[in-house]
């Protein structure tokens, strides 16, 4: 199972962690594993665009960790955003995928 934890402060993001394999399938054939990375690595490269200090992240094997340096209408929709995409995700596979706000 994918856990994603995510911490705010004043209901503002401060960081996200993103653990585990979903499960569903076979490492590298499991389509929530490959819904959530397509998710959150457009969101990252997307905000990052924007502004490269928004956020910084640390990858360790298949954990992600996400900070949010510095909030902004741009960069505090698209983490909403993302974390909207992934409720949708976890709706359709509960088994797989537990979102922690």
């Amino acid at each position: 199972m994918i856990k994603i934890n995510v911490i705010k402060n004043n209901d503002a993001v401060e960081k996200i962690s993103i653990l585990g394999h979903a499960g569903y399938d076979i490492y590298g054939k499991d389509i929530v594993c490959a819904s959530v990375s397509s998710i959150v690595i457009t969101t990252v490269n997307a905000i990052l665009r924007f502004d490269d200090k928004a956020l910084t992240y640390d990858q360790l094997k298949d954990d992600l960790e996400i900070t949010i340096n510095t909030h902004s209408s741009v960069t505090d929709t698209l983490i909403n955003n993302m974390l909207e995409l992934l409720k949708e995700l976890e709706k359709n596979y509960k088994k797989n995928i537990k979102i922690n706000i």
